[in-house]
């Protein structure tokens, strides 16, 4: 539950009362005219006391997000709550001095004050206790959420047969003490595995049940938020956030809608096609040709990827030769056997290895005896060198790419802990998610080949499957990645109305993904609050983002490692050139605006697509003539 943009996995739990911070009570306010000397010193006294506070906060956070309790959650609440009410009193205490002429360090550590929180509160205590207490709620909602199928039904069914097998660990005296409930990762199997519309349907459904009693407690967590937000100066909190990206948040948006106008035209052919592909698959009764895809379709539960339709949907000629996950499980990976992989790809290129602590302290499996949060994160507890990942690892192709993408994080976090707190930081959000994913582009067969998972590299004919299958990992989640705060941004300035959710969630999916809800859905649900970022208080611009800073890093990293060919068979493991490129960037941290940062790395400082539309170049003329004839596009 981030707070603040330096602060990575940050959860919030049920807490009792505020307590004011000792520390703030010390500072006190400050006093006469604001001068320069007055603002250095107030930001050295900042830095150093949220530090403190942050790696308090991180260490309560770890606990709470790895052993789910009563007391757990208490704990971790009240160390976040006075880690907000000094970002808050800091961040307002900086306007102070927004007249005076002042040295550069000072002035973007500042700026950074007053527009990095994500989870801005009011100055009253009692309702920074109560935005707290909300945050809570939230997330340990959804991270205990389960779906209990009745008696009958298909997934019921399914929820027995795991449980009299033992399946993850359980006996079948534990699955029927559990109500036969199945998690989110047992209803991301079905979704992912199934063909059969009616179980895909329960499963669907019956995980977004989980979120329906977070509706009221969001709006009144919008309600604090837009409070906190308008004390700090800004219209509202999307206002706030857009204020992060070093530019007018008026102009973020419109950077934001180029770079989609940018990938929009490949987006559409591949949708097309898809939509054609399981339009035969499953009869045009269920998906129309020329409509909309249902959501309980695309092999993933927010329809945010849908790589795990590529059996479905590959191209006859493109059979890329072998399959990840089944290489894995044939080479006996186990969880921390797929995390080493990731860290050799990072020492391959000059990084220092992961300290020790990081294999002591990390979480890679789901804990059979207590409930923890499993979407993946990274963590830098202290702010230095512990460094840590806490996912609950599959042995399959998506969380072999999802490591490299958490250690991006981790890598990113330690080149950067020379500065100063307020600079430990990525250029901008996006550039965090989107280091490790570049990486990851350089998983190539050739990569595979060289690390011994794969024997023979494919010829070059068979390319056309590997971008096919990257394409509805990558590509489809483009438009999920950009609507996720459109629907927020929404909902903080009151275009979309409480009364209104879940109708203006579905109107975004409508407009930028093509996507449906498989049935009828009310006001009574609240659908986004089934996505964890949504309940997690975490900004998704981010991702949308790094989807497409990914490609444009890829280019510039294979550019200086002097590789010619093919973008999308570019690998730079191994290439010190490369390598130091990189890290040069990450030690920039946030000490610089990120078109300088882009820049260090690229060469350029505009943000650019042209870089995936360059790497897909292959593919789109095959689905534009895979298309011919059909009628592509759909109405919202």
């Amino acid at each position: 539950m981030p707070i603040f943009r330096s602060l990575t996995g940050l959860a919030f739990a049920a807490l009792l009362s505020a307590t004011p911070s000792p520390a703030l009570a010390e500072e006190g306010a400050e006093e006469g005219e604001p001068t320069v000397e007055g603002a250095t010193e107030f930001i050295e006294k900042a830095e150093a006391h949220l530090l403190a506070l942050a790696v308090d906060a991180e260490r309560h956070a770890w606990i709470q997000a790895n052993f789910i309790t009563h007391d757990s959650e208490l704990l971790a609440a009240q160390a976040q709550e006075r880690l907000i009410e000094a970002l808050v009193d800091y961040a307002t205490r900086a306007t102070r001095y927004d007249e005076l002429d002042l040295p550069y360090d000072v002035a973007r550590k500042l700026a950074i004050l007053k527009t990095g929180i994500t989870m801005p509160a009011p100055r009253d205590p009692e309702k920074v206790a109560e935005l707290s207490r909300l945050a809570a709620y939230l997330e340990s909602t959804y991270g205990k959420g389960r779906y209990c199928p009745e008696a009958g039904s298909k997934l019921a069914a399914r929820a027995a047969r795991a449980g009299e097998a033992g399946e993850d660990g359980e006996s079948a005296e534990g699955a029927a003490a559990a109500e036969a409930c199945l998690d989110l990762g047992q209803l991301e199997r079905v979704i992912a595995e199934s063909r059969d519309p009616e179980e895909l349907l329960e499963a669907w459904a019956g995980w977004r049940t989980i979120s329906v009693p977070m509706r009221d407690e969001y709006q009144r967590f919008v309600e604090l938020m837009n409070e906190g937000s308008r004390g700090l100066g800004f219209e509202d909190t999307g206002a706030l956030w857009r204020s992060g990206y070093d530019m007018a948040p008026d102009d973020f948006a419109g950077e934001l809608d180029r770079l989609w106008g940018q990938v929009r035209p490949l987006y559409d052919a591949l949708h097309c096609y898809v939509r054609a592909e399981l339009s035969e698959l499953y009869g045009p009764e269920v998906v129309a040709p020329d409509g909309m895809i249902p959501a309980h379709l695309v092999g993933n539960m927010w329809a945010q990827s849908w790589i795990n339709l590529y059996d479905e949907v590959a191209p006859e000629t493109g059979d890329s030769g072998f399959d990840l996950t089944e290489i894995l499980q044939a080479k006996g990976f186990d969880a921390r056997k797929m995390v080493e992989t990731g860290e050799r790809f990072f020492t391959s290129l000059g990084f220092a290895p992961l300290p020790e602590t990081f294999w002591e302290r990390s979480l890679f499996t789901q804990p059979r005896d207590r409930d923890v949060v499993c979407h993946a994160s990274a963590w830098d507890v202290d702010q230095v060198e512990d460094l840590r990942i806490k996912m609950c690892i599959e042995i399959d192709e998506e969380d072999f790419v999802t490591i490299h993408h958490e250690l991006g994080h981790n890598f990113y976090q330690r080149a950067y802990n020379h500065l100063g707190f307020l600079y430990r930081d990525s250029a901008n959000d996006g550039f965090h998610e989107a280091i490790g994913d570049a990486v990851a582009l350089s998983v190539t067969p050739d990569y595979l080949q060289e690390i011994g998972l794969l024997d023979e590299v494919p010829d070059l004919s068979a390319d056309l499957g590997l971008l096919m299958n990257r394409a509805l990992d990558k590509v489809a989640f483009l438009p999920f990645g950009l609507l996720v705060d459109q629907w927020r941004w929404q909902v903080f300035s009151g275009e979309i109305p409480p009364e209104g959710y879940n109708q203006g969630w579905w109107d975004l999916r409508a407009k930028y993904q093509g996507v449906a809800p498989p049935v009828e859905r009310t006001e009574e649900q609240f659908d986004p609050g089934a996505k964890y970022h949504v309940p997690g208080n975490t900004p998704y611009t981010r991702y949308f983002l790094a989807h497409i800073l990914m490609f444009q890093f890829h280019q510039a990293l294979c550019e200086a490692a002097g590789y010619e060919g093919p973008l999308h068979r570019c690998s730079i493991y191994g290439n010190a050139e490369a390598g130091k490129r990189l890290e040069e960037m990450l030690a920039m941290g946030l000490s610089r605006p990120w078109p300088d940062a882009l820049e260090a790395l690229t060469g350029k400082r505009e943000m650019d697509a042209t870089a995936i539309l360059d790497y897909f170049a292959p593919l789109k003329t095959w689905l534009d003539e895979e298309n011919q004839g059909r009628t592509c596009g759909w109405q919202p």
